[in-house]
């Protein structure tokens, strides 16, 4: 979203291939593109009878996405990977339009592998070894403008903190994280060590498991100073309102280091090929991060580190700016400039 608004804002006609069962069915009308529907799904590699299925739907795919490619005169086609990207990238083989792929992880997913040798760029978020050469371009995960632009002390009104005191984010994407979701209450609301808490606490739920906690929060000892959300559209405003985040490690942790907040990851051990643990690891070693595994993470555990982080001014502001460090706030322009030159 944040490459097309980019696309769009240099004067190109940008529309969109999804499915109707994800998100971009929402977001993307939302936001005034167009969007053309497939009938696409993840292939199960567990299930070989499912994974049939998938492989003949996506077939199927390719046919949709070919006349959706012809239908809109489409001159380049960008990749981000994922159930819609493989049948839209060998659509645009097939009619010969040229494909920009993009990459969110520390590793190529199927998609972008399969399709890595008929793009012109590859535009990757980390270094990636073996990819490497002219048609690998490390550029960054596209950051959205409302993250760049967050006001701190807008968003610090808007959910009633003050500006002196201190603030923890816990986060666990648009579903939410389970073991971090759960650990933070009993850490921050629940637990005795919780008395007296002297930071605010704001923590973005997911849809799953959110009336569950909001049913805990509300019986909790502690629960001042405690905002629980369902889901927010972007992270601007939480990540600005923050001085420290708790996250999972997925493709948002190019977010919390574009705004310079330190964190405290917690990979979400069954990523295929285990990238969260991946990307994690590449923040702890640009100082940005501290990196706790799942299987470890206990209530105790996070409100220690947390503690241990608060306690420690010099250090904060230290991984701080390692995160402003490792940031690349440019990313969609880059990937936007690459479809451009493609297209071209």
């Amino acid at each position: 979203m944040a490459v097309a608004e980019e696309l769009r804002a240099s004067g190109a006609l940008v529309t969109w291939l999804g499915t109707r069962e994800r998100i971009e069915a929402e977001l993307v009308p939302a936001a005034g593109f167009e969007v053309d529907f497939v009938r696409v799904r993840g292939i199960d590699r567990r299930n070989p009878l499912r994974a049939a299925r998938a492989g003949i739907e996506a077939l199927g795919a390719v046919g949709t996405a070919r006349s959706a490619l012809r239908k809109r005169r489409a001159e380049v086609v960008l990749g981000g990977g994922g159930y819609v990207a493989g049948p839209a990238g060998l659509a645009a083989a097939l009619t010969r339009t040229p494909l920009v792929l993009a990459e969110a992880d520390s590793h190529l997913g199927l998609a972008n592998r399969l399709l890595a040798g008929r793009a012109r760029r590859v535009c990757l978020a980390f270094p990636i070894e073996g990819r490497e050469g002219e048609r690998y371009l490390v550029t960054g995960r596209p950051v959205p403008a409302a993250v760049l632009g967050a006001d701190r002390a807008a968003s610090r009104q808007r959910f009633g903190i003050d500006l002196q005191s201190r603030c923890v984010l816990v986060m666990g994407g648009s579903q939410g994280a389970r073991s971090l979701n759960f650990a933070a209450v009993e850490a921050f609301a629940e637990s005795e060590t919780a008395a007296g808490r002297e930071f605010d606490v704001l923590q973005l739920a997911g849809r799953r498991d959110y009336e569950e906690l909001r049913e805990r929060l509300a019986a909790a000892p502690h629960r001042e100073r405690y905002t629980l959300l369902e889901y927010e559209p972007d992270l601007g405003d939480v990540l600005a309102a923050a001085d420290l985040v708790v996250a999972r490690s997925g493709g948002s942790v190019f977010e919390v280091t574009a705004v310079g907040r330190p964190s405290i990851l917690v990979p979400f051990p069954h990523a295929t090929a285990d990238h969260q643990t991946a990307n994690a690891r590449w923040l702890e070693r640009g100082g940005a991060a501290t990196v706790v595994p799942d299987a470890e993470l206990t209530a105790a555990r996070l409100g220690e580190e947390v503690a241990a982080l608060f306690g420690d001014a010099a250090r904060l502001a230290a991984m701080a700016a390692a995160a402003r460090a490792m940031a690349k706030p440019d990313a969609a322009r880059r990937i936007a400039d690459e479809v451009l030159a493609a297209a071209r």
